[in-house]
């Protein structure tokens, strides 16, 4: 039967060519959505992760209330100490400790007076050593646009843009002017060992990157760090798993009587975007479910024109005693073929878009310009295994709805008016 189906098909095109393109184009738009969707937030969440939450991250509880500052003041210490317990208890996370810090960026002139100033956003992590996972994870070897990796202490890495904005470069001196941990002014001249870019608007315009003993050292944090994040080993977040560790961590160590006491929370949690993620997660239900609406109704329409065009095909199959229930499977039988055919051909144009996507991207770094959020600028989709089967969804359920509605006809076909009809 369902050869003799699929030859019916494809040798009446009035019948299937018109459907077959709708459920195509509502397929090829649900699969591209939803892997241009997926990607987005995908990188989003790798860049949240790498450059501000990790997929865990501990603060003192006064330091999380006060987080939009950068409080050194309220850093946690004892930090050696605390990574051997977090390495003994949780070794299968990768464990780093970073200390983020603000100020004002002076260069000099050839008289060593002040020749501009800016304010600046920096990052100490571990940079020294050639075995710090910061290196895979802020993907430095490749940011680098000019000059070397920090080899010594006292140097620094500088966003491109920045640097080109202060006219400096590779070999030059910079004076960071900051604050302590206790308060005071410090300054400290550091020496510029390399230009970066990161793609992402938030640091490229005024950010640079010191190894953390050089900080330590320059605001009176020894042993002290603001935070200490956790990293999963294949850099995917996994979020059963990392609510079990922070619930472990925070029943041992946090102390709710004790403001600097360590708490532990996870990627979500951490850079707010359990909602937004949540909102997504809905959104792409109700993507899929306007699609399938659509496309319904136009199938509908489609099955009802179909109707009328093979109403004598019909009425000669119920004169020669076919069932009215058998013409109505076989009409859904067909539609679910057509579905199927359209799927697996807006499935593949869909992911082969998005794939290209995936692998040139889109730069739509003329929307960040001022953004302060963490969005590299250019764009990505991400082809998954869900990108394979999210459009059948649509794209079978759809036609079979508009043909179960546009056949129910076949049952008010009355015989006795079927010589009428075909004498006509």
């Amino acid at each position: 039967m369902i050869k003799f189906l699929i030859k019916g098909l494809m040798r009446d095109r009035s019948r299937s060519l018109f459907p077959v393109l709708t459920v195509f184009a509502g397929v090829f738009l649900a699969v591209f959505l939803y892997s241009y969707i997926n990607g987005v937030v995908s990188d989003m969440l790798k860049m949240t992760a790498h450059y501000q939450t990790g997929h865990l991250r501990i603060m003192t509880q006064a330091y999380a209330k006060e987080i939009n500052q950068n409080p050194n003041d309220l850093a946690l210490i004892g930090v050696n100490e605390l990574l051997q317990k977090l390495n003994k208890k949780y070794p299968q996370m990768i464990w780093t400790p970073r200390i983020k810090f603000g100020g004002l960026l002076d260069i000099p002139d050839e008289n060593r007076e002040t020749k501009i100033q800016s304010p600046v956003i920096g990052i100490a992590v571990n940079l020294i050593s050639k075995s710090s996972p910061e290196y895979k994870l802020l993907n430095i070897k490749s940011a680098i646009i000019s000059g070397h990796i920090p080899n010594n202490p006292g140097e620094i890495l500088i966003a491109d843009e920045f640097a080109k904005k202060l006219n400096v470069g590779p070999g030059d001196t910079a004076t960071l002017i900051s604050s302590t941990m206790y308060g005071s002014m410090t300054m400290v001249n550091l020496k510029i060992a390399g230009t970066v870019y990161f793609g992402i608007t938030a640091m490229d315009r005024s950010a640079i990157f010191t190894d953390i003993s050089d900080i330590q050292s320059a605001l009176d944090m020894q042993d002290a760090a603001g935070e200490i994040l956790g990293f999963f080993p294949d850099d995917i977040y996994h979020d059963e798993q990392a609510t079990l560790i922070a619930s472990s961590f925070n029943e041992e160590f946090k102390n709710p009587e004790d403001k600097f006491s360590p708490q532990m929370g996870t990627l979500p949690k951490e850079s707010g975007l359990s909602d937004y993620l949540a909102t997504i997660n809905s959104m792409s239900i109700v993507i899929i479910a306007i699609f399938i609406v659509t496309m319904s109704i136009v199938l509908w329409n489609a099955g009802l024109m179909g109707s009328l065009r093979r109403y004598g095909e019909i009425g000669v199959r119920l004169a020669i005693g076919e069932n009215k229930g058998h013409i109505y499977r076989t009409l859904i039988l067909e539609s679910m073929i057509i579905g199927i055919f359209g799927s697996i051909l807006g499935t593949l144009a869909g992911t082969g878009i998005a794939y290209l996507i995936q692998v040139y991207g889109l730069d739509m770094s003329f929307l960040f310009k001022k953004s302060s959020l963490m969005i590299p600028n250019e764009l990505r989709a991400r082809v998954t295994s869900g990108s394979f089967v999210i459009g059948f969804i649509p794209g079978i359920f759809s036609t079979v709805l508009g043909t179960s509605i546009a056949g129910i006809g076949i049952y008010k076909r009355q015989t006795s008016q079927l010589f009428k009809e075909l004498e006509v």
